[in-house]
């Protein structure tokens, strides 16, 4: 039917995807991300209007090296969540919707989203008392 000369289409395996839809793809999980971590926030609360014995097996999972990596994770998706968010209103006024700003912004929300995140986590650690 179809002949070989015939143009295939893209195909994932040969096309790449461009940062911006990358970046959309990531907005829309970390909007996922932080409704699961909600949950988790509503089981500490949980856990500290249970009582002393909650709390602390709370604390102790939260402590544990999964627990942070799941923190710095919802952290990360916040600010990112947050800094893209800002992004898209600067597009709805109409400044930024150039390809090449369009591209700058987006690597600025990545590094804002791993600064504010690291910041956050280490701050937290650090008043916490576990900064290690």
């Amino acid at each position: 039917m179809a002949g070989a000369d015939r143009p295939l289409s893209p195909h994932l395996q040969v096309y790449r995807l461009p940062l911006t839809a990358l970046l959309s793809i990531t907005h829309r999980l970390t909007g996922v991300g932080l409704a699961l971590g909600a949950l988790g926030l509503v089981a500490w609360l949980a856990a500290a209007a249970a009582g002393p014995a909650w709390f602390a097996t709370a604390g102790a999972i939260m402590g544990s090296t999964l627990g942070r990596i799941v923190m710095f994770g919802f952290a990360w998706a916040l600010f990112y969540h947050l800094s893209n968010g800002i992004r898209h209103l600067f597009w709805d006024a109409g400044f930024g919707l150039e390809l090449g700003a369009a591209r700058l912004s987006g690597l600025i929300v990545v590094a804002v989203s791993l600064i504010g995140a690291i910041v956050a986590v280490g701050l937290g650690c650090a008043l916490a008392g576990g900064a290690s």
